[in-house]
């Protein structure tokens, strides 16, 4: 039942990223070029029913990056819980944890309307571009950790079972 939950947990975590990640590029990519070639009060309108409908998906996903990030850090076992340590392991989670934490703050601040982050809202190509880098870096990492610690893994395998 663990590896149910292990599995479930993880595929909540990357299709969270999927959708949100996806959302973040379709509207830097595709509506934010439509939306600009409207009159203004057309595309003050769009942005208001977008951001309305955008604005669950931002919350609910950052919920449940939340919830199973932490899961996943302290539920599953990574190369880091192993006698031989991979020494990358924890720097590179706090660093994608940290990129994660300023990802979040700049999505809500990009559907709330705080004055705090007005800044962001005032140039959404300039921010969704820095958001999408922020994703591509925080999957860059999340890549790394996988194979990296497969390869941690399999070292410790190796030297504990040489005939594996």
């Amino acid at each position: 039942m663990e590896d149910v939950i292990n599995v479930l947990s993880r595929w909540v975590h990357v299709g969270t990223a999927i959708v949100l990640i996806g959302g973040m590029a379709f509207q830097r990519f595709v509506l934010l070029p439509s939306a600009a070639e409207l009159p203004d009060a057309e595309h003050d309108k769009l942005r208001t029913a977008v951001m309305g409908r955008w604005k669950k998906f931002i919350h609910i996903g950052i919920g449940l990056f939340l919830l199973t990030g932490f899961y996943n850090y302290l539920g599953v076992p990574t190369p880091a819980a192993e006698p031989i340590r991979w020494k990358l392991y924890h720097p590179l989670v706090g660093t994608k944890i940290l990129l994660a934490l300023a990802l979040f703050a700049m999505s809500s601040g990009m559907v709330g309307r705080s004055n705090a982050f007005a800044g962001l809202r005032a140039n959404p190509k300039r921010t969704l571009t820095i958001m999408l880098t922020l994703a591509a870096i925080i999957i860059g990492i999340s890549g790394f950790l996988k194979v990296g610690g497969a390869k941690a893994m399999r070292a410790k395998i190796s030297v504990s079972n040489p005939e594996l």
